[in-house]
């Protein structure tokens, strides 16, 4: 199975969107892969989000639309119903992780320590989310996870920002990062999809 960190190589950062619209995705999905972001997280936190993974999948081809806050089995069967192409957890039990492996799309698992590191590796599972990033212990604690823990690999969530993401993007361990910075709450309020563009586009020349 393709590795959700696979799914876009050349894109550094995957967005992190809450949807409170369902009429915003399209907009806001082609903005985001206009600017070079095409992995693009839609949140389980708003009644709009499955409405709006749907019509990102159906209207926004370039665009690889997961769904992200998924805490369920059932969350797990909605969101690939709704066209996610990857699913993303903040953490996981062995049940839930039991539903995404048999969902038949990329998954990425939630850990904030090293146990849970383990535990994964020890099921056979190598790239995670780690979230929240900054709060659990940011770029010094993936750094020491690099060492003992060489075959993990991660996707920071939580916290960063346009100016701490290259520092985890330096991390032999790190193989993109989450964010929400290119989606300024002021931006959505005035669906000003030129201005996120532009924001992701700024956020895509990390990978360089």
């Amino acid at each position: 199975m393709t590795s959700v960190l696979d799914l876009a190589p050349a894109a550094p950062v995957v967005p992190v969107v809450v949807i409170e619209d369902a009429a915003d995705a399209v907009p806001l999905a082609r903005a985001l892969v206009a600017g070079g972001l095409p992995a693009i997280e839609v949140t389980l936190r708003t009644p709009a989000a499955l409405d709006a993974i749907r019509a990102i999948a159906a209207e926004v081809p370039d665009a690889v639309v997961g769904a992200g806050t998924v805490v369920s089995p059932a969350g797990v069967a909605d969101a690939v119903g709704a066209g996610a192409r990857f699913l993303v957890s903040p953490g996981w039990t062995d049940g839930l992780l039991e539903a995404m492996r048999g969902s038949g799309v990329a998954f990425l698992p939630g850990v904030s320590t090293t146990s849970e590191v383990v535990a994964l590796l020890e099921r056979g599972v190598t790239d995670m989310k780690f979230f929240p990033a900054e709060p659990a212990g940011g770029v010094p604690y993936l750094k020491s996870l690099s060492g003992p823990l060489p075959q993990a690999r991660f996707c920071p969530t939580g916290g960063i920002s346009l100016a701490s993401a290259p520092s985890y993007l330096a991390l032999p361990n790190v193989a993109c990062v989450g964010g929400t910075w290119m989606l300024p709450a002021d931006a959505l309020a005035a669906r000003d999809w030129r201005r996120v563009e532009s924001l992701a586009r700024e956020a895509a020349a990390l990978a360089a």
